[in-house]
């Protein structure tokens, strides 16, 4: 209840975790009909990175602000073009003065990517994080905001009526046992929805049980598992979050060529030493997708 992401918005992490949701939904529009984005751990939806809150780290100057002022090749630029799109309409002034005020959060994000027919249910459990997220889509047709615990809504909200959608898991990883919470979950959320596809986010820093996270997984027997890891300084020269990664369940078959093309992009643009460094891998089904693609 104490987390709090304004500290944090925008950052290299986000930048990852955005990137592929923006490319998760635009993918989900190639077919006309309806589908629906369920983020279970919504936040407020839109931050300041004027406020005092985000001002005090800065963590957003070395993520999304040295990615916006990127110089990427076509192909690149052409992948990230509408998460960066989104941040621009809501900067109108960045290419006049490269000066980011806003930054979109999971739920705004998808929201700004959605056709007429598309759906969003946001889940967010802390009541003042809660209040500001309804004020933020208050009339809006398209969304549903919930006080709720987004582990819980992995059970009582799937499947989406459309029976198509996105499922984003961004916990806070405040206490012990998120990442064992993260697979338990997956594992509640695949047997009411085996057709969705998957978002989980999770941190990379010293010590992070990732192996035995990776292998919770792996025990799912879940047939398609993609994951991609971005790291911008090595875990001996930071005291916190050295990086994160994103596992996407049910992919669409561009993804992993679409990650082995922008992460280094961003591994460039974000690096804060030598360390640094990115990895797009299956962690089931890659013998799977070959087969489908034959």
């Amino acid at each position: 209840m104490n987390y709090r992401h304004i500290y944090h918005a925008g950052n290299f992490a986000d930048v990852l975790k955005h990137a592929v949701l923006a490319q998760l939904v635009i993918y989900m529009q190639k077919k006309d009909k309806a589908f629906r984005v369920l983020d279970t751990h919504a936040g407020i939806g839109l931050y300041d990175l004027s406020s005092e809150e985000a001002q005090k780290t800065g963590e957003w100057r070395d993520g999304i602000g040295k990615v916006m002022a990127a110089e990427f090749s076509p192909q690149v630029a052409a992948v990230l073009k509408p998460y960066l799109d989104a941040v621009r309409e809501l900067n109108p002034d960045f290419d006049k003065n490269g000066t980011l005020k806003l930054y979109p959060g999971s739920p705004k994000l998808s929201r700004m990517l959605f056709r007429p027919q598309d759906r969003l249910a946001a889940m967010e459990l802390h009541p003042d994080d809660f209040n500001r997220l309804s004020r933020l889509f208050e009339g809006d047709f398209q969304t549903r905001v919930t006080e709720l615990d987004g582990w819980l809504a992995l059970g009582a909200h799937l499947p989406p009526k459309e029976k198509r959608g996105v499922v984003l898991v961004d916990p806070p990883f405040e206490i012990e046992g998120e990442y064992e919470r993260l697979a338990k979950g997956l594992a509640t959320a695949y047997r009411r929805f085996p057709g969705g596809t998957y978002c989980l986010w999770y941190p990379l820093k010293k010590g992070a049980p990732i192996k035995a996270f990776h292998e919770q997984l792996q025990a799912l027997n879940i047939p398609k598992m993609l994951c991609a890891e971005l790291t911008v300084i090595s875990d001996r020269g930071a005291t916190g979050l050295n990086g994160s990664g994103v596992i996407v369940v049910n992919p669409p078959f561009t993804l992993k060529d679409e990650l082995h093309l922008v992460l280094p992009a961003l591994k460039e643009a974000m690096a804060k030493d030598r360390y640094a460094s990115q990895r797009a891998f299956w962690l089931r089904g890659e013998e799977v997708i070959e087969r489908d693609e034959d």
